[in-house]
């Protein structure tokens, strides 16, 4: 889940509150739980406590934003895809596809970029406590009036292939639709396992365990990973989304300090 909004990246940088260069070895101190973690490790010395947010059938959707390998690590995503701004996890079966399935779709790249068959994606559908409207960034779940939103993330990891019969993005995208009066994507995936709920913080490549992030947000995470058809999501990019999201976002790099985990019941 990339930054919140961009005052807090500036935050994070500047204020003595964060972590800064200087103590670039000591982990962040005085936060609540941070997001990403190992789901399939239930460990966690972090016992900061806040409201764990409802269902997401109870929130608006605010945002959906892809990052390029799993933030997380799970069960059916363990494969390490090395260090920095493009490390991660990749899907276990990344190495099992088939020369099809790996093709280039037949027009290239693409309308949707930093993503091509093979590759491992997370997917956020962020939800929000806020009478807000979907739109472009994470500031989009925040309003002059609702500052302090309950945040929940419905996470899957997706492993993208080139082939029609692979899941469609676009079944699971926002497309103006609402349930109940709220803003909801027109389908969560299923069948990828119980998701594992925890309570941490938002992600992206701009915070570590050095520089955590303030923010508290209610994590629902399916441990198995499903196929995805490419084209599906260059049609996401191609039609236009409210999000304006054109591209696959960068990743934090795994939290793995227990002082900075809650525990997971």
């Amino acid at each position: 889940m990339h930054t919140l909004l961009n005052f807090a990246v500036s935050l994070s940088l500047a204020s003595p509150l964060f972590c800064g260069s200087a103590m670039a070895q000591e982990l962040c101190s005085g936060y609540g739980p941070q997001t990403p973690r190992d789901i399939s490790q239930t460990f966690g010395s972090n016992t900061r406590l806040f409201a764990m947010a409802p269902s997401a059938t109870k929130l608006n959707l605010c945002n959906i934003h892809t990052h390029t390998n799993a933030e997380h690590k799970g069960p059916d995503f363990s494969i390490s895809a090395g260090s920095g701004e493009h490390g991660g996890y990749k899907c276990n079966e990344s190495a099992s596809l088939t020369a099809a399935e790996l093709a280039e779709p037949e027009h290239g790249g693409g309308a949707y970029h930093g993503v091509k068959p093979g590759d491992t994606i997370e997917v956020h559908w962020v939800h929000s406590s806020c009478d807000v409207e979907p739109g472009k960034g994470l500031g989009s779940c925040l309003s002059d009036t609702c500052a302090n939103p309950q945040l929940r993330v419905e996470t899957q990891v997706f492993l993208v292939v080139n082939d029609p019969d692979a899941l469609n993005f676009m079944d699971f995208s926002y497309q103006g639709n609402m349930s109940n009066s709220l803003h909801q994507a027109k389908a969560l995936p299923t069948g990828t396992g119980e998701p594992v709920v925890f309570a941490g913080s938002t992600t992206g490549p701009s915070y570590t365990e050095q520089a955590c992030s303030p923010f508290q947000v209610t994590w629902s995470v399916r441990p198995q990973c499903a196929k995805l058809d490419i084209n599906s999501l260059n049609v996401w990019a191609a039609v236009g989304n409210v999000f304006e999201e054109d591209h696959s976002h960068g990743v934090r790099q795994l939290v793995t300090a227990p002082e900075l985990l809650a525990p997971i019941n």
